[in-house]
Formats: C-alpha cells, structure tokens, sequence
C-alpha cells in the first residue's frame, strides 16, 4: 500500500502520475495494486487516478483522515504544502507533522518518503527551511526508515513571473545575481520519490540531494532564458525586505511573509544553495535550459 499526500500539488501531482505508470505496467492481470491519496479536492485529480486510487478526502494534518488513508500503508509520500497566511511557519510543519509521528508510532508505517530541502547543519534562520529540516529531525526520530529528498532553489519558483518575463523582459531575485544558485526541476524530485516508493528494500535514514546540472547565476539564468525566449531578459536583484512586503501585498501573513524574508536573507548569506553544492546526475538529470524550453517558454508565451 502506497499513500500519497498532496496529490493535486505541483510536486505530489507528477508523483501520483509516475506511480500510475509504474504501477499499471505492473498490473497485468487487471488487479490494480494498493494506492491510496489524500486529497481536499478529490475532483481535482485527474480521471484515472479517481479510478485507480482510493481516495481520502480531507488534510493530511488531520489525524483521523490521515490514521484511516495510513492503515496498513507500507509507503508514504509526505510534503506539508506551503501555507504563506499561516499564523506560524513552524507551527504549519508542527502541525502537519505530529499526527504523521504518531500514526508511525500508533500503526507501525514502515517507510516515508519527504520533500524538504538543502541545507542541513548550515541553514539557520532560514524561515520555511529550517522549519522543513526540524521537520525532518522529528519524523526521524520515530525510528522509520526516511529519505528526505533535498533540492536547492526550485526551478519551478521561476513561473510565478511568466507575467513579468512576458510584459517587462524582467525578472527578481532576493538573491546576489553574480553568485551561482543551484536549481531543481520538480519532475526529477517526482521522479526520485516514485522510485523510492515502488522499492522496499531501502532502510535507515538517508538525505538524497538532488541538485541539478547547472552552476548558473542569476544573470548566467538570464542569458539562458534570453536565448530560449528569444529576447533580452535581465535579473533584477531584489532586498528581503521587499520580497516579504510583496508576499504581504499577495495575502501572506506577517509570520508567513517574514519567513519567506528570513529564507531569502539565509539563502543569499549563507550560501547553502551554491557553488559548493555538487551536482547530482543520477536524481537530478535536468538542465535549466531544459526546463525553460520545455516548462517556462509555454507559460511565457501562453
């Protein structure tokens, strides 16, 4: 029995569809194996996954719902999707992870699989990364077998500003644009997380990096998209400060704004998603240029 959290979700999403596949290569004899999703929206989900799935509508931070989709789950796919107008970033992680310890602790889930981040022993005060990492310490802790997936700066972070790259040939960053930043494409964290869900023979505790190809700077990423979209675009550094006073324009919190300010600030001073940081093939295989041309260029042009 699999589990999957956040089904409908950027990253959670591509998951549910590669376990599709996967498991309907496997499914020969019409016995469709075990999958089980939690979803608030069920009529989100695309056709064949309300068909294949058994789905649990509901949070997975509410312990019922989550102790019923977990019964007799031997995988689970765990990812506390962002809240910006929570009242507290790690009160949001607390309160998504305590009821996935006790339902380990209670029903003896053997395997979990989570999205968190880089950074661990570097990053500090870093907003919703350090929240992730605590996280990370206290499922840990229930003694599961854990692999923590640990990307950089996502790439996808990227299509909040189609609009701008379409409109002004522009983009922001609150981030140093002559300092290299390491990228991840969601589909390569989706990707690395199916295939650890469709294997039981990993044990322990493990963080599985996945750093991509690239050692671009922000101003190295805008000569790329120039070339993909075919115009000239510039990296505009932006300050923390407005970073949260934009997320604040947008509906965020002051917790939820502050930790977002907080993240840009560690990002940038303590550089735990650069130039050190290798890259990692095996479960980070796409380039920027990759992604642009076959994620970003159609959300620009659209």
């Amino acid at each position: 029995m699999i589990v999957i959290t956040t089904p409908t979700g950027g990253i959670g999403r591509q998951v549910l569809d590669r376990v599709l596949d996967a498991l309907g290569a496997l499914d020969t004899q019409g016995d469709w194996p075990a999958l089980r999703v939690i979803a608030r929206e069920p009529g989100r989900l695309a056709a064949r996954a309300r068909e294949r799935a058994e789905v649990f509508q509901g949070s997975h931070a509410d312990p019922e719902v989550l102790a019923a989709a977990c019964e007799g789950a031997a995988q689970v796919f765990w990812l506390v999707p962002p809240a910006p107008g929570a009242d507290s970033v790690e009160g949001h992680f607390r309160d998504f992870t305590l009821p996935l310890c006790d339902v380990i602790a209670r029903q003896g889930v053997p395997r979990v699989v989570a999205v968190s981040s880089l950074g661990r022993g570097v990053a500090k005060d870093a907003g919703p990364i350090t929240a992730s990492l605590a996280m990370d310490d206290r499922i840990a802790a229930t003694g599961v077998h854990y692999r923590t997936l640990c990307p950089p700066f996502l790439m996808e972070n990227l299509l909040g500003q189609a609009a701008a790259l379409r409109d002004t040939g522009e983009f922001r960053m609150a981030y140093a644009a002559d300092r290299v930043l390491r990228t991840c494409a969601t589909a390569d964290i989706a990707a690395t997380a199916a295939r650890l869900l469709l294997d039981d023979s990993w044990t322990g505790r493990a963080d599985v990096p996945l750093v991509g190809p690239d050692d671009l700077t922000p101003e190295g990423m805008a000569t790329v998209l120039s070339d993909v979209l075919g115009r000239p675009v510039r990296v505009r550094e932006t300050t923390p400060e407005a970073y949260k006073a934009t997320a604040l324009r947008f509906g965020a919190s002051e917790s939820g704004a502050q930790g977002l300010a907080d993240m840009a600030s560690a990002m940038d001073a303590q550089g735990f998603y650069g130039a050190a940081e290798p890259s990692t093939p095996d479960t980070a295989p796409t380039s920027f240029r990759r992604w642009c041309e076959e994620v970003l260029r159609p959300a620009v042009l659209a």
